[in-house]
């Protein structure tokens, strides 16, 4: 089977390289490089780049532990007052003891237990109410008839 110029040519490539690797191999076999601990070392400096030199002490600064914030920062107190809500009952079934406020100000849905209620509620029946996060979203509590 005749050969092409281009397979010869590979085949070629392939030697070269191969032979290539055995001198390397060879090279760091009979000249193995001792690194001393100092070449392997690497600083951070106070801009916080990698260098080989130690940083300069003078230009550290101290950090609190308590000052490092991972991941999301903490939430402040909110307000009693901001959490008080107004809306308006657009459904409640009695028999099963659940319904939905439509908030005035967002003019989103919550929803409402039977067990957050203080005052008995109707549909359409204006409330102020609180809210807390539940496992499927926003709950409303503490629900009472608006004056």
């Amino acid at each position: 089977m005749a050969e092409t110029w281009n397979k010869k040519e590979r085949e070629k490539k392939k030697q070269q390289s191969k032979k290539e690797k055995a001198e390397r191999m060879q090279e760091r076999k009979d000249n193995p490089a001792k690194k001393s601990l100092d070449d392997m070392m690497a600083y951070i400096d106070e801009n916080g780049n990698i260098s080989n030199t130690p940083p300069d002490p003078k230009k550290m600064r101290k950090v609190k532990l308590e000052d490092i914030e991972i991941g999301v920062p903490k939430q402040g107190e909110m307000d009693p007052a901001d959490l008080i809500r107004k809306g308006t009952v657009t459904f409640f079934n009695t028999d099963k003891g659940y319904g939905f406020i439509k908030d005035s100000e967002t003019q989103e849905s919550v929803f409402v237990h039977i067990n957050a209620l203080k005052d008995k509620v109707n549909e359409g029946s204006k409330v102020i109410f609180e809210t807390e996060m539940g496992p499927k979203g926003a709950n409303a509590v503490n629900v009472k008839l608006a004056p």
